[in-house]
C-alpha cells in the first residue's frame, strides 16, 4: 500500500502530500511571468524543524527531536504555509504560471519537513504523546487545507492562469500541473457560494476529527483485543516458538502464565491455518471479526455511520450523486458504474471456485472423521491441509529459505539490479526510529546516489496493522530534493536468538513494497505534487503489483532462497509446488478482496437522504447482495469497523483499485514475457514509459506508451488459476 497523508484532502498545494534532464520548467521565461516577490510577513520557525536536515539527502535525523517536539513545529508550519499562500494569493502582480502555480509547489516545506516523519511515526511507532497531537492537529490539517482550496482569491488566480493556458508556451509536465491544480480546487470546492463553503469547512473538520479517531481506536483494539488461551495445549498446531511468543505477548499483557495471539489487520488471522483446536481457531476468529463492535469502548460502528452520513452530505454539497463519484474525479478508471461492472465481471468464476472448493474442504473434513458444517474459522485450517496434501508444502517447509534481510538483500536488491541496473549499500550513519531498520543508499546505473531507503520489517504492538510505503523527502528538481524513502511491514519477529524468517506471503510484501519504493525513487519530475508515486488510487498500485512479479522469477529466487540453516537453495519442485498452490483457495484470497472492495463501494453510494444507516445491518444487507458470492463462510477482507483502508487510510469508494492495478500488472508481465523477459532493455522500458512518469501523463496514455494496447483481463485470470471457470 502507498500511504496517504492528508488522505482526505486534494494535495496538490502543499506539493506532495498524498503518501504513493529536467521535465517541465515553468520558470519566468516559459509563460513570460515576472519573478517579483509580493510583500509579505512570514512567520520566522524555530526549532529542529525550521530549517533543512543535515544529513545526506535531508533525511530527518530522529536524534535531534522529541515526540512533543512534533506539536509546535506542525503548529509553525500550518502558519508559515498559509502565510505563504495568503502572500501568493495577493500577489499585486498578474497571475502567472511562475508566481502561482510554481509558487504553490515552493510553499508549505516547514510543515513537510516536519508532518512526514510524523506522519509515519503515529503509524509505525505510535505512543500517546503522538497520538494526542495527531488527534488535535487533525482538524487543524482539514482546516489548513479549506483555508487553501476555499481560498477565493488564491482560486481566482489559479483560474486566471488556467483561462490563459492556450496562450501559454509550457512543457507536458507544466500542462498536467496547471490542469490538476485546477481541478483539485474545483473538487475542493472553490466553486462554492460563501455560505457553502463554510459548511464544507465544518463537515471537513469533523471528519478529520473522526477519521483520526478510527485510526488510533483500530490500532488500540487490534492490540488490546488479542484473544487469551489459558494453557498451551489451547494452541496445539503452532510451533514452539510461536507458542513462546504468545506466552511473552501474555506476560506483557498482564496475564503471566498464559498465552495470547496478537491480531493482524485482516479478518483471516494466519494462525487459523495450524491451530488444530476448533474452539481455539472459533475463539481468535470472533477476536478479530469483533474487534471494533462489540459495543465497549473499542466500538467503532458510530463512528463509520457518521463518517458515511458526513461524507455522503459532502459529496452532495459539491454537486455529486454520491461520494464514490466524488472520489473517483482524478483516477484512470472515473465512474464508479465502470469500476463496480469490472468488479462484477469476476463474481460467476469466483463463485463458482468457493463452490468447487468448499466441497474438496468439507471432503477434507469428513476423511478426518469431522462431519462439521465448515464455519469461517475452519476454511484456512481445512484449506491449509489440501494445500499440504496435494502440494505438500506449509509455512514450516517453507519459511526457513526466506530470511527477512537476505530476501531483502539479495532478492527485492538483486531483482532491481539486474532489471534496472541501480544498486545499495548499507549504511548505519543515518538514524532510524526503531533499531530494527536498516537504511540503504541507493545508486543509479551510472553510479550517482539517487535516493535512501528505509525498511521497518516486523509487527510490534505500536504499529499499525498491514504494509506500506511512504516518503520522508519527496523528489523535485524545482526544490533540488532527492527522494528519501520507507517500507514498513508487519513480519512476525523472531524470538531471542532466532533468525527472522518471512512467509511466502510476506516475501510477496516485501516486493510489493518495494514497487512502491520503486516509483519514489525512479521520480524524475520538476514539480513534488506531481512526483513519483503522487498518482491515482487506481494506478499507484499497479508498479507495486508488478514487482511481485520478481519474487519468484527463477533467476531472482535462486538468489536468496536458501536455507538458513544449510544454505540449500530452495528446490525446484517446492517453488513448483508453492506456484500451483497461489492458484489454489482463490475463493479466500480473492474471494475476500472481491467482497472488501464491492462493500467500499456500497457504502460509498449512499446519498444524504439514505446515508443514515445501522452499520451491522447495512453491511449484512449488502454482503446478502452480493451473492452468489458467499461473503458469510468467506467474509471480506476488512469488515466495515475496521477497514481502515476506506474509513481513515484515503481508500474510500476506492478499495477496488487493488484489482484494477492487479489488472494492469499481470497485463504488464505479460508484456515483458512476450517481449523477451526481464532484460535490462526492457527495465529501461518500464522506467522510461510508467515507472519514473509520475503524474506527468495522462495514465490511459501512459499504459499505452508502455504496451502498446489498452489493459486486457486475460492475463490476471490465467494467473488467479480462473480462466478455466
Amino acid at each position: 500500500m502507498k500511504t496517504r497523508l492528508l488522505a482526505a484532502t486534494a494535495p496538490i498545494v502543499l506539493g506532495a502530500v498524498a503518501l504513493a534532464g529536467c521535465a517541465g520548467t515553468g520558470n519566468a521565461e516559459t509563460v513570460n511571468s515576472t519573478t517579483r516577490t509580493p510583500p509579505a510577513t512570514i512567520p520566522q520557525a524555530t526549532g529542529y524543524f525550521a530549517q533543512e536536515s543535515t544529513l545526506p539527502f535531508h533525511a530527518p535525523d530522529f536524534t535531534k527531536f522529541k515526540d512533543e517536539d512534533f506539536r509546535s513545529a506542525l503548529e509553525q508550519g500550518i502558519a508559515i504555509q498559509l502565510a505563504e499562500i495568503d502572500a501568493i494569493a495577493n500577489n499585486p502582480d498578474a497571475p502567472t504560471f511562475d508566481n502561482t502555480l510554481v509558487a504553490m509547489q515552493r510553499s508549505g516545506q516547514m510543515f513537510l519537513r516536519a508532518y512526514y516523519p510524523f506522519g509515519q511515526l503515529t503509524a509505525a511507532n505510535t505512543n500517546d504523546t503522538l497520538d494526542a497531537i495527531d488527534k488535535d492537529i487533525s482538524p487543524k490539517l482539514a482546516a489548513m487545507q479549506d483555508a487553501i482550496y476555499l481560498n477565493d482569491k488564491l482560486f481566482q488566480r489559479v483560474k486566471a492562469v488556467y483561462d490563459n493556458r492556450a496562450a501559454m508556451s509550457m512543457t507536458g509536465e507544466d500542462a498536467m500541473l496547471l490542469e490538476t491544480a485546477y481541478a483539485d480546487f474545483v473538487h475542493a470546492g472553490a466553486l462554492l457560494d460563501a455560505k457553502q463553503k463554510e459548511e464544507l469547512k465544518a463537515i471537513n473538520g469533523r471528519l478529520a476529527g473522526l477519521e483520526t479517531e478510527f485510526s488510533q481506536k483500530l490500532t488500540e483494539a487490534t492490540a488490546a483485543k488479542a484473544p487469551i488461551f489459558d494453557q498451551a495445549s489451547d494452541l496445539a498446531g503452532l510451533s514452539q516458538a510461536e507458542i513462546d511468543a504468545a506466552a511473552k505477548l501474555a506476560t506483557e499483557m498482564g496475564h503471566p502464565g498464559k498465552y495470547a495471539l496478537a491480531l493482524i489487520n485482516t479478518t483471516q488471522q494466519p494462525q487459523l491455518t495450524s491451530l488444530t483446536n476448533r474452539a481455539s481457531r472459533e475463539k481468535l476468529f470472533k477476536a478479530s471479526i469483533d474487534r471494533t463492535s462489540g459495543g465497549d469502548q473499542y466500538d467503532l460502528t458510530a463512528t463509520i455511520e457518521e463518517i458515511a452520513q458526513l461524507r455522503a452530505t459532502k459529496a452532495a454539497l459539491l454537486g455529486q450523486p454520491n461520494y464514490a463519484a466524488f472520489a473517483l474525479y482524478d483516477r484512470m478508471v472515473k465512474d464508479p458504474a465502470k469500476a463496480i461492472s469490472f468488479m462484477q465481471d469476476f463474481v460467476p468464476a469466483v463463485a463458482a471456485t468457493q463452490q468447487r472448493e468448499r466441497t474438496m474442504l468439507e471432503e477434507m473434513a469428513a476423511s478426518e472423521g469431522q462431519n462439521i458444517k465448515l464455519e469461517p474459522w475452519d476454511w484456512s485450517y481445512y484449506a491449509e491441509k489440501v494445500r499440504k496434501a496435494r502440494y505438500d508444502i506449509d509455512d514450516a517447509t517453507v519459511k526457513p529459505y526466506f530470511e527477512v534481510w537476505k530476501t531483502l538483500e539479495d532478492g527485492v536488491f538483486f531483482a532491481a539490479n539486474k532489471f534496472y541496473g541501480i544498486s545499495f549499500k548499507r549504511r548505519t550513519d543515518l538514524p532510524t526510529y526503531h533499531p530494527d531498520m536498516r537504511v540503504y543508499t541507493v545508486y543509479d546505473k551510472d553510479g550517482s546516489e539517487m535516493a535512501v531507503f528505509y525498511f521497518d520489517p516486523f509487527a510490534r504492538p505500536n504499529k499499525q496493522g498491514g504494509a506500506w510505503m511512504g516518503n520522508f523527502v519527496e523528489q523535485s528538481y524545482l526544490l533540488g530534493d532527492k527522494p528519501v524513502i520507507y517500507n514498513t511491514q508487519n513480519i512476525t519477529p523472531p524470538a531471542p536468538g532466532e533468525p527472522a524468517l518471512a512467509t511466502a506471503d510476506d516475501v510477496n510484501t516485501m516486493f510489493h513494497e518495494f514497487g512502491h519504493a520503486l516509483h519514489g525513487i525512479f521520480a524524475s519530475q520538476q514539480y513534488p505534487s506531481l512526483s513519483g508515486t503522487n498518482t491515482a488510487r487506481d494506478f499507484v498500485e499497479f508498479p507495486s503489483q508488478f514487482n511481485e512479479n520478481f519474487a519468484f522469477f527463477p533467476e531472482v529466487l535462486n538468489n536468496y532462497a536458501k536455507h538458513y540453516q544449510t544454505g540449500e537453495t530452495i528446490p525446484a519442485e517446492l517453488v513448483q509446488k508453492i506456484e500451483a498452490a497461489n492458484k489454489f483457495n482463490q475463493s479466500l484470497s480473492f474471494g475476500e478482496l472481491l467482497a472488501s472492495a464491492l462493500l467500499d463501494m456500497k457504502w460509498h453510494d449512499l446519498t444524504p437522504a439514505n446515508a443514515k444507516v445501522d452499520a451491522a445491518a447495512f453491511e449484512k444487507a449488502e454482503l446478502a447482495e452480493m451473492a452468489p458470492l458467499d461473503a458469510t463462510l468467506i467474509p471480506p477482507r476488512y469488515r466495515s469497523p475496521y477497514f481502515r483502508h476506506i474509513w481513515s487510510n484515503g481508500y474510500g469508494a476506492g478499495y477496488y483499485s487493488y484489482i484494477w492495478t492487479e489488472m494492469l500488472a499481470h497485463d504488464a508481465w505479460d508484456w515483458v514475457v512476450k517481449n523477451g523477459g526481464p532484460t535490462r532493455a526492457n527495465g529501461d522500458h518500464v522506467r522510461a514509459t510508467f515507472l519514473g512518469q509520475g503524474h506527468t501523463k495522462d495514465y490511459a496514455d501512459m499504459y499505452r506508451d508502455y504496451s502498446g494496447h489498452d489493459p486486457q483481463i486475460a492475463p490476471m485470470l490465467e494467473a488467479r488459476g480462473l480462466s478455466g471457470q
